[in-house]
């Protein structure tokens, strides 16, 4: 197995006309947990659902260990995601939220594997420490509850690569560094390569291995939060990045002292 899990190459994407993504080019490697940040806009979430196969690029490739899959269906690239708001079922508990696409699959239609299923769903939500609330609705569950059952749900279906749109944005800030220090946890049991999809600098320098940094179609800087810090790329980075990073860490400095 090499270092490297994903190399994106000369990804473009046009929009009635307006190109979203620029001829972006990055690696992700194994085990990494890579940030993409950048304001609204700028192309971020657009590379993420490229990546996950819910959009086709205009021009350029996505490969994966080596083989390309620029093309490849959603379900042949063993990559989940978690989003924003959730996307639970809300007429379903929690474990049937979890469960649901391992049941669905051809090979669990079986009664000894819907056994099985049954265990993994158990064992996710046991791992997201949820096990108290296995029987409730996802409208009986707090946020950060419901993004833990999100959460639990992507794990189960054991991918290779877990990919995040801004999924603590919505969040009060008690519950967000809660889920920091959950998905660190899990991306060091599982060794899972995590692509994150934010826009505060402080989330993006307090989690990541590397940090790519986005403007209006194209990246800017691409580096470990050390590096940008001690060495931006341009004076746009400097100001969308380190300044609105002290002004966040000054924030989250006064809301643990009170």
């Amino acid at each position: 197995m090499t270092d490297t899990k994903l190399i994106i190459k000369d990804l473009k994407m046009v929009f009635d006309g307006k190109c979203t993504l620029n001829s972006v080019n990055f690696d992700v490697k194994n085990g990494e947990f890579l940030s993409i940040l950048g304001p609204s806009g700028c192309g971020k979430t657009t590379i993420l659902r490229i990546l996950i196969g819910l959009l086709k690029p205009t021009s350029g490739n996505v490969f994966k260990d080596g083989e390309d899959i620029t093309y490849a269906h959603p379900s042949k690239r063993s990559m989940g995601i978690v989003f924003q708001n959730y996307a639970l079922f809300e007429n379903m508990t929690v474990l049937e939220n979890v469960e649901y696409a391992l049941k669905i699959r051809k090979e669990n239609k079986s009664k000894s594997a819907r056994a099985e299923v049954r265990q993994k769903a158990l064992a996710a939500i046991e791992n997201m420490g949820l096990s108290e609330h296995t029987d409730k609705l996802p409208t009986a569950l707090s946020g950060g509850q419901q993004q833990r059952v999100a959460i639990a749900r992507t794990l189960v279906m054991n991918p290779e690569i877990i990919l995040f749109d801004e999924p603590m944005s919505a969040l009060d800030v008690a519950t967000r560094l809660s889920l920091r220090d959950e998905l660190k946890r899990i991306q060091a049991e599982f060794g899972t390569t995590m692509i994150y999809i934010t826009h505060d600098q402080e989330e993006a320098f307090a989690m990541s291995d590397r940090i790519m940094v986005m403007r209006e179609a194209n990246v800017e800087q691409l580096d470990t939060p050390e590096n940008i810090i001690s060495n931006p790329a341009n004076d746009y980075v400097e100001e969308f990045v380190l300044n609105n990073l002290k002004t966040k860490i000054d924030s989250l400095a006064k809301y643990v002292r009170s």
